[in-house]
């Protein structure tokens, strides 16, 4: 579990868990690949790491928050986010970024921060 900075990447209230924004960055090499689709495989592939330690699955996320840094994007990213959520899908926000934190060599295209619920 990375964090990068002074927060709690996951914190439970009830049976509500709140994931904090999680980046494209690779946990092992700590690099973002340059491709849109690319970094939000990055970043649904750490969302499910955390959400399974954690004894989650996407299946749980009711709501999610999408951080897009050109929303011309927005169709590549839906391509592999779809591929990542049956239905029904979390309700869903999409909203564009001036920037996001510096936190690789290459520019981070996304981040995305979710809800789930476990009963």
């Amino acid at each position: 579990m990375i964090s990068y900075g002074p927060y709690s990447p996951i914190r439970q209230a009830d049976n509500f868990y709140f994931i904090s924004g999680q980046v494209g960055i690779d946990p092992q090499t700590k690099l973002a690949a340059k491709d849109i689709k690319q970094q939000t495989v990055q970043t649904l592939e750490n969302m499910k790491s955390l959400l399974a330690a954690h004894g989650l699955t996407l299946d749980k996320v009711i709501k999610t928050t999408v951080y897009l840094k050109n929303m011309t994007r927005f169709k590549d990213m839906n391509e592999v986010y779809t591929k990542y959520f049956n239905e029904p899908r979390p309700a869903r926000s999409c909203v564009e970024v001036s920037a996001l934190p510096k936190l690789a060599v290459n520019e981070l295209l996304i981040e995305i921060e979710d809800v789930a619920y476990k009963p």
